[in-house]
């Protein structure tokens, strides 16, 4: 039997990249998985290689852009799968999306930025309490970012969002603390993913330097992490094994924060 065994999880962005190794990490574990995205066909995939290895899962297609789309995700999980027991906040925007100065930031960017990588947490964090309260268990966790410790350079939204990520989570923790709720961040590096990768080439192209270059200038290890390597962090912090860790933000980054 897995850690997880009957929990039910909801992993926002969870189609690829560090949200789909989340998703199969906590199915693997026993844990009923929903995850949501825009992209329907990426999120089947998910689903299916959760079913086929005999798990259970559900596809839920959803802009987090929009308040309508979260206030329905939880009701929709609970018919299907239960009330969430597990929530992962790990959709969000990145800095590659539209680097800039400060001076010439574009404003709509900044306002997608905040309602992406921090309000839409923060609403899903509200929705999903009032159950984890009800049965004195519940787990969240907050997908920052290395950036919510220190800055990025033309990504002042996606350094602001996360800071304030970290800001909620400890809040979060420290309101819940005494009702078997715990709140936790996961804070990695550099991922290889596809919003990293622009990234990687803005920066290539900013400092003169090849892609390769760049790539193994960004941590003391010389390499991208794997998505693979972010998910065993959020399946123990899950688990009951981290049941007396809440308020921290986890560092997995190749040794680029050594805090």
């Amino acid at each position: 039997m897995g850690k997880l065994q009957d929990r039910v999880a909801l992993v926002t962005g969870g189609g690829r990249g560090i949200g789909r190794a989340i998703a199969l990490a906590l199915a693997q574990e026993g844990a009923r998985v929903a995850v949501t995205a825009r992209t329907a066909a990426e999120l089947d995939e998910v689903v299916a290689v959760i079913r086929s290895a005999g798990g259970k899962a559900q596809a839920l297609s959803a802009d987090l852009s929009d308040r309508a789309a979260i206030a329905g995700l939880l009701p929709q999980v609970a018919k299907e799968l239960g009330s969430v027991d597990i929530l992962v906040n790990n959709a969000g925007i990145g800095s590659s999306a539209n680097p800039k100065p400060l001076l010439e930031y574009d404003d709509d960017f900044w306002d997608l930025s905040l309602m992406l990588n921090l309000t839409a947490p923060y609403l899903l964090c509200k929705a999903a309490l009032p159950a984890m309260l009800q049965r004195r268990w519940g787990r969240i966790l907050n997908v920052a970012s290395i950036n919510g410790k220190v800055p990025s350079l033309h990504g002042a939204a996606y350094t602001a969002s996360k800071h304030g990520l970290l800001g909620l989570t400890k809040t979060l923790a420290l309101e819940v603390a005494a009702d078997g709720i715990t709140a936790n961040a996961i804070c990695p590096g550099p991922v290889r993913t596809v919003m990293s990768d622009k990234r990687l080439e803005y920066d290539s192209r900013r400092l003169g330097i090849s892609k390769d270059e760049r790539a193994k200038s960004l941590t003391p290890m010389g390499r991208f992490l794997e998505p693979e390597e972010v998910a065993p962090v959020a399946v123990y912090l899950a688990s009951d094994d981290a049941k007396m860790v809440t308020g921290q933000a986890f560092n997995i980054d190749g040794g680029m924060v050594m805090t």
